[in-house]
């Protein structure tokens, strides 16, 4: 992902950053440095095959500042990357997308638009310190459609992101609704990837339905969320509206690949609940190249059903790095039975490769 950089703007606001190359085999094999790990490399039929993982998140302190944002996390930050390659080389994973969970989508126009200018073209230096281990997807401010429209287009045609990140609503709002046409248009137009990572179902928090144990504001509240948008993308049209594009659901699309077959049958049960049609049944739409998927769902089983509502080639993985969901991604498609050599290549990173214009 090649890209530039421009603006007086992000000068300021990195003076404070150090952007270190942080390349395993560049570290200096001095006797006070003890030898650094080996980085796992993944052979298929004798070839060495590139891996991608494209669910890996970070943060732009300086942007978080702008409308007062706590830091999540402090292995988000990616002024010392170190730690993190040491993670990637252990785990298999040669290149990451990263990409930042909305936090913004509140914020007022002024403080948006210098936020997403501050974020993305820090992005571009995050990538551009370590370019064969990092890209990422843009951000945009949804919550003001036509600026996030002109926010894409800048990412792509100036800085050179071939995907762009979103959350599973906007403040509440369904990503269906008519009002954010003209960043899909956007999208579809520029022809970049949506990673769609969900912000958890925070309208059911205040009933207490997901209090107590289990932490199901994570474990059941973010797949659900991308379960729902995903299904008002599909029933309120906005797939039809716009068939140039081209969205991956984090955590294996949430519980609609395994469950989708009832939202063909709500059709034929209640077609008069449910209008107007969608052009195509629901489960069509997992499998026609709109919708692409991560591997966050743990078991060779899980994937093996995924692959079996989606097909292998809507399937890339994830590992919700920094978050300890999992550590064995590029095990999970080795292990998973059934799979082509060529299947396995395209999951592990062919078809990442393809969508956001990575050299393999």
């Amino acid at each position: 992902m090649a890209m530039s950089i421009t603006g007086d703007l992000l000068a300021t606001t990195l003076s404070a950053l150090a952007f270190i190359p942080c390349a395993i085999g560049s570290i200096s094999q001095s006797p006070a440095t003890p030898p650094q790990p080996r980085r796992r490399e993944t052979v298929i039929n004798g070839k060495r095959i590139k891996t991608i993982d494209v669910h890996a998140h970070c943060i732009v302190p300086a942007a978080a500042a702008i409308i007062n944002h706590p830091l999540e996390a402090p292995a988000l930050l990616m002024h010392d990357t170190s730690t993190r390659i040491a993670a990637m080389d252990a785990q298999g994973i040669d290149v990451e997308a990263l990409s930042i969970n909305p936090y913004w989508y509140r914020a007022d126009r002024d403080s948006a638009a210098q936020l997403i200018k501050i974020q993305n073209e820090t992005l571009v230096q995050f990538c551009a310190a370590s370019p064969d281990r990092f890209v990422a997807f843009a951000t945009a401010a949804l919550q003001h459609p036509e600026l996030a429209a002109e926010q894409v287009e800048y990412a792509v045609k100036t800085l050179g992101f071939r995907g762009v990140g979103v959350g599973g609503s906007v403040a509440g709002e369904e990503l269906a609704n008519p009002r954010f046409h003209p960043f899909w248009a956007k999208c579809e137009e520029l022809g970049v990837l949506v990673f769609m990572h969900p912000l958890g179902t925070r309208e059911l928090e205040p009933s207490g339905r997901l209090a107590g144990s289990g932490l199901l504001t994570n474990t059941i509240g973010n797949p659900l969320e991308t379960t729902i948008a995903l299904s008002h993308l599909i029933f309120e049209g906005t797939l039809d509206r716009f068939p140039g594009l081209k969205i991956c659901a984090a955590h294996g699309g949430g519980f609609l690949p395994s469950y989708a077959n009832r939202s063909d049958a709500v059709i034929r049960c209640f077609p008069d609940r449910v209008g107007p049609l969608p052009k195509k049944n629901p489960t069509s739409y997992l499998r026609d190249g709109q919708l692409y998927f991560d591997t966050i769902i743990f078991t060779p089983e899980a994937l093996r059903h995924l692959i079996a509502e989606t097909g292998p080639d809507r399937i890339m993985i994830g590992t919700d790095y920094p978050f300890p969901w999992t550590s064995t991604e590029v095990d999970l498609v080795l292990n998973t039975p059934g799979l082509t050599d060529d299947q396995r290549i395209a999951i592990l990173g062919g078809t990442a490769a393809r969508l956001l214009g990575i050299p393999t």
